[in-house]
C-alpha cells in the first residue's frame, strides 16, 4: 500500500457510499484516464475477466464465432470466450518481442478473408507488462474489419511507440488491478474504450442491464460488475504511486538481469522504444549452458521458502482447449518449458534480491 488509500477509504465511509457507485469510484475512473491520457473512456469493473467479458459481448461475440488469442496468457484472459459460446484459436508469440507474432496472424487474416470466415475479434495480450504492437494490429484489424480488444491487464504503466500508453489500444483494452497486478484494488479491472457508445453499454451491462424506469425493467440480461467504491478508494491511493512501482519494478529486473545475463540464462526482450513495467522478471533457462533446468532453479529456491513461477502454460497445451486450432512454431511452447518468473514485488528489498540471485549463483557454479 501506498500510505494514501485508507485516507480514502474513510472519505468513502464517510460519504456513506458502500456499494458499486459514489464520488470515489467516479474519481478512480477519471484518474485512469488522465493517466492514460488518450481520448478514451474508462468504466471501473469487478475485475479484467469481467471487462473481458463486456467488450466481447459489446463487439457482438457470440455462440459459435471465432475469436483469435495470443495461446500464452492467463487463463482468466480467454474464460470469457466460453461463457459466450464462442470458439478460440490460438497464435504463438514472435521470440524476438514476446507478443502475438503478428506475421503470422496476418496470414491466416488473409487465408480467412478469402474463405468469408474472418474472426469476430482478436485478443492479444501484453505479456509481462510489455505492450503488443499496437500499431501494426491496429492496422490488421482495420484492413480486415475485426474488433481489436486488447488484454492489458498486466500492462499498465508501460507504453508503447512515442509514449502512448499500454491500456489504450484497439476498440476496447482491458485493465487488472488483481492483489498480484503492479497496483491493486484488491480485485477489479477497468473496461477502457475510445467509443462513447461502447462506454455507455458496458456500464449499462454491468449494472444488471437495468432499462431508465421507475421500478425494474429488463430488455436484456446484465452483470453485477461494477467495483464497488471502496475498492475503487484504494485504487485511488494506488495510481499516486504506479510510475514509482513501475521504476522499482524495473530496477529489480535489470539487476537480476545484470547478475546472470550471460550465463545461460536470457531475459524477456524489450524492443526498441517501448517501456515495459517488468511486472515479473521473465526469464529462459538453457540447459545445455547451464547445467540446470527450469525446476532445478524453482525447486532450490522453493527450498529456502522463496517462490518462483514457471512462464504461463500456453492454452492451446491446457486439457480444457484440447484439439484448439493453434497458429505457430512452438515459441510459447518452449518458453514455458525453459521459462521461469522470478521474485520481483515493487515492495522486494535489495537483500531480499541479492539472496535470491546468490543462491542461484551458487546452483549454477555447482553444476559447472
Amino acid at each position: 500500500m501506498s500510505g494514501q488509500e485508507e485516507l480514502h477509504v474513510a472519505e468513502a465511509f464517510a460519504s456513506n457510499f458502500i456499494a458499486p457507485v459514489g464520488p470515489q469510484l467516479d474519481a478512480f475512473e477519471d484518474s485512469v484516464r488522465d493517466y492514460l491520457g488518450a481520448d478514451i473512456h474508462c468504466v471501473a469493473i469487478s475485475s479484467g475477466s469481467a471487462a473481458l467479458h463486456l467488450a466481447l459481448r459489446i463487439a457482438g461475440v457470440s455462440k459459435g464465432d471465432e475469436v483469435w488469442i495470443s495461446s500464452m496468457t492467463f487463463a482468466g484472459g480467454i474464460f470469457p470466450i466460453n461463457y459466450l459460446g464462442a470458439t478460440p484459436r490460438f497464435f504463438d508469440l514472435n521470440p524476438s518481442t514476446w507478443a502475438i507474432d503478428t506475421a503470422i496472424l496476418s496470414d491466416e487474416l488473409a487465408k480467412a478473408a478469402r474463405s468469408s470466415n474472418l474472426p469476430k475479434a482478436i485478443v492479444p495480450t501484453d505479456l509481462y507488462g510489455q505492450s503488443v504492437d499496437l500499431d501494426a494490429l491496429e492496422a490488421l484489424a482495420a484492413q480486415y474489419n475485426v474488433r481489436l480488444i486488447v488484454d492489458s491487464a498486466e500492462s499498465i504503466g508501460a507504453t508503447y511507440l512515442d509514449g502512448r500508453k499500454a491500456g489504450t489500444g484497439g476498440d476496447a483494452a482491458i485493465l487488472s488491478f488483481n492483489g498480484n497486478k503492479i497496483i491493486t484494488t484488491s480485485g477489479g479491472g477497468m473496461f477502457v474504450t475510445r467509443h462513447q457508445e461502447w462506454a455507455d453499454e458496458a456500464r449499462f451491462l454491468a449494472t444488471q442491464a437495468r432499462d431508465p424506469a421507475p421500478h425494474y425493467e429488463h430488455s436484456t440480461f446484465g452483470y453485477n460488475y461494477r467495483l464497488s467504491n471502496i475498492c475503487a478508494a484504494i485504487g485511488l491511493g494506488q495510481m499516486k504511486v504506479l510510475d514509482a512501482r513501475v521504476g522499482r519494478r524495473r530496477e529489480i529486473f535489470e539487476r537480476y538481469e545484470a547478475a546472470f545475463a550471460h550465463r545461460g540464462i536470457d531475459f524477456m526482450p524489450e524492443p526498441e522504444g517501448l517501456h515495459s513495467t517488468r511486472w515479473l522478471t521473465a526469464l529462459t533457462i538453457d540447459p545445455a549452458q547451464t547445467g540446470v533446468s527450469r525446476e532445478d532453479i524453482r525447486l532450490m529456491l522453493l527450498e529456502h521458502q522463496i517462490e518462483s513461477r514457471p512462464l504461463w502454460k500456453p492454452m492451446h497445451m491446457q486439457p480444457l482447449y484440447a484439439g484448439a486450432p493453434y497458429h505457430g512454431s512452438g515459441v510459447d511452447e518452449r518458453l514455458f518449458e525453459n521459462g521461469l518468473c522470478l521474485p520481483s514485488g515493487s515492495d522486494m528489498t535489495d537483500d531480499q534480491q541479492n539472496e535470491v540471485i546468490e543462491r542461484i549463483a551458487n546452483l549454477l557454479d555447482s553444476a559447472n
